[in-house]
């Protein structure tokens, strides 16, 4: 077999049907977010980030910055190993008791990825729990679904968000073990979960409820803490997993729950066991802003302010983009050639880098521009991302929404 030839075939229909990525090389200053240096054919750009997951800007926090600064200075670079071999800190310790009591669980487990995290502790629960069944929402981030996949436990999907069909599922099974898997907010669409009547389920069917919250922790609560926090529900929920990697604007990621649990996936997880540990210094900077969001509304605040300026904005210019109660603001185009070059003329033209969302990120005929307002986005920002929206949505022939 002509492999290579293999290979550029397969590329070549993915940039055909306009689904090839492209990544931008962008350069992130500190205190200047979410202004960023393009770096393109040897030129430095000024462009303004509007797609980043740094939901609160909280990479570029003082405190954040010179924690991590202050650890590597003191310990190194690296972990040193796996956390049995020599990679086991002061600094994952401390991280997971803040990671526990944001969430008010018993212990924390932290992995290197929120993706990892997903596919270790699921895949530890349904391969080693007895005849278990995992239950997954249908709309479930990959990492789960994979995380399942890997376990070889029977799965069941569940209708989107709809805790009846779960119940219906859940009595199907009948008295087999239980683990249901969802997420609070749903990061492509940016619909949140009905957690309550979702968890009220579990808990009359005796299921164990596995909840998602990586695009919620540090930005619902008054603590950061997530939708679970915000409704008054995790101590309900068995695991909460999260990520360091967003809201609070580091890298890894986390399970939380009771001494038994963290420490069965701690345990048995292959996920776990043989990956060298996060570097102290990325323990460190992500314990310095889990503490300051715990402590300080104001970030969250100006977030939630930006995401409601740009969503009036839009409705104003007639610019369809999905109802949701979240920070994410995904606009609709419907074809992933046009979304492709509206990302392109808007970088190219106006400065702006919002990436589009094809598939398989997205089912096709959903192509769209996930817009992530922040914190930092001046008012200025606002009115030239929606005013840039506004010339190229005739320009390129795509529908408005009906005012």
């Amino acid at each position: 077999m002509d492999f290579d030839s293999h290979f550029k075939s397969q590329l070549d229909a993915l940039k055909a049907e306009g689904n090839y990525r492209v990544f931008a090389d962008l350069e992130r200053k500190r205190g200047a977010f979410p202004q960023a240096a393009r770096h393109k054919d040897g030129r430095v750009e000024e462009v303004t980030v509007w797609c980043s997951n740094d939901y609160l800007t909280m990479g570029h926090h003082p405190d954040v910055v010179q924690a991590m600064v202050d650890t590597v200075q003191a310990c190194g670079t690296g972990a040193g190993g796996t956390r049995n071999i020599g990679g086991n800190s002061v600094h994952h310790l401390e991280l997971e008791r803040e990671l526990a009591d944001l969430h008010g669980k018993e212990r924390a487990l932290l992995f290197t990825s929120g993706y990892i995290s997903n596919w270790a502790a699921l895949s530890t629960l349904g391969a080693r729990i007895p005849n278990a069944v995992i239950l997954s929402d249908e709309g479930n981030h990959a990492s789960m679904i994979e995380g399942i996949r890997h376990s070889r436990a029977d799965k069941a999907l569940w209708r989107h968000n709809d805790w009846r069909d779960l119940d219906r599922k859940l009595k199907a099974v009948g008295d087999r073990p239980k683990i249901v898997a969802f997420e609070s907010v749903y990061s492509m669409d940016g619909d949140v979960a009905p957690i309550r009547e979702i968890v009220e389920v579990c808990e009359a069917h005796g299921a164990l409820s596995y909840i998602d919250e990586v695009h919620a922790v540090g930005m619902y609560g008054p603590r950061g803490g997530g939708v679970t926090e915000e409704r008054g529900l995790a101590h309900r929920i068995d695991l909460i997993e999260g990520t360091l990697g967003k809201a609070f604007g580091v890298v890894g990621g986390y399970i939380t729950g009771s001494n038994n649990l963290c420490d069965y996936i701690r345990s048995f997880s292959s996920g776990f066991i043989f990956t060298t540990a996060l570097p102290p210094a990325i323990a460190a900077a992500a314990t310095a802003s889990i503490r300051h969001l715990k402590g300080s509304s104001v970030e969250r605040a100006a977030q939630k302010a930006n995401v409601a300026k740009v969503r009036r904005l839009l409705d104003r210019a007639g610019i369809p983009h999905m109802a949701n109660d979240s920070h994410i603001i995904p606009v609709m185009i419907g074809d992933p050639v046009k979304c492709r070059m509206i990302s392109d003329i808007l970088m190219a033209d106006w400065g702006i880098y919002v990436q589009p969302i094809n598939y398989p990120t997205v089912p096709k005929g959903t192509e769209r521009l996930r817009i992530t307002p922040g914190p930092n986005h001046s008012d200025a920002d606002i009115d030239k991302l929606v005013t840039a929206l506004t010339a190229l949505w005739t320009r390129c022939a795509i529908s408005h929404a009906v005012a």
